[in-house]
């Protein structure tokens, strides 16, 4: 498996594009600027299987029904936010005039808990790491190293809790309890900035 980061939208959100060699993918966080996702997954003729939200906020979810109605692929998000996608109060962009209001459609698919998850061939776990939002998720690719964080943690950061839904106690023990408990070496591929390791924000995280 390889994934591609793709920066999208005014705030430059990380849309992550899965595949494996037999040219399925996965998308991770489609946030906006819907052409650019179709002509990376055409140019490179992959076959989407679903799209994997680490959570609802606005500028994670533009591009999502687009996406869903392109390929015919489900969306699988955490329960928690389950109702989100279709609330402007709650996935934020009824309070940032920069985008319009999104009533998207329901999620197709319902994260209901921490487990083992499997799509194609594709393996992963879901960590639960709330606090940024309720219902954020972490995709955890033993396999290759890699745990896809959202908004949890960032390259010398952590996310913002003043959005609804935030509380800032229960993120820090999502990332002590969740994300800096995996191996050092796992590359950390945030929701908005650059790529880091879980031992480089150990050491030099200042939020932690």
């Amino acid at each position: 498996m390889k994934w591609t980061q793709i920066p999208l939208g005014a705030i430059q959100t990380n849309c992550y594009i899965l595949e494996n060699e037999s040219k399925d993918a996965l998308i991770i966080d489609p946030g906006d600027e819907y052409e650019k996702i179709v002509s990376f997954i055409e140019e490179n003729s992959l076959k989407p299987l679903a799209v994997l939200l680490t959570h609802a906020h606005f500028d994670h979810i533009g591009a999502v029904d687009q996406v869903r109605s392109k390929w015919k692929i489900p969306a699988y998000l955490h329960i928690n936010e389950s109702d989100w996608l279709q609330d402007p109060e709650k996935n934020g962009s009824a309070h940032f005039p920069i985008v319009e209001n999104y009533h998207c459609k329901p999620s197709e698919e319902i994260i209901g808990s921490e487990q083992e998850m499997s799509i194609g061939s594709f393996r992963f776990k879901v960590l639960e790491t709330p606090g940024h939002s309720p219902g954020s998720v972490s995709f955890y690719f033993k396999d290759k190293g890699v745990i896809f964080s959202g908004d949890a943690l960032f390259y010398g950061s952590i996310g913002r809790t003043d959005l609804y839904g935030g509380d800032q106690e229960v993120l820090l023990e999502s990332i002590h309890q969740k994300l800096l408990l995996l191996p050092e070496e796992t590359i950390v591929a945030p929701g908005h900035g650059f790529e880091t390791t879980i031992k480089n924000e150990k050491d030099t995280n200042p939020f932690l």
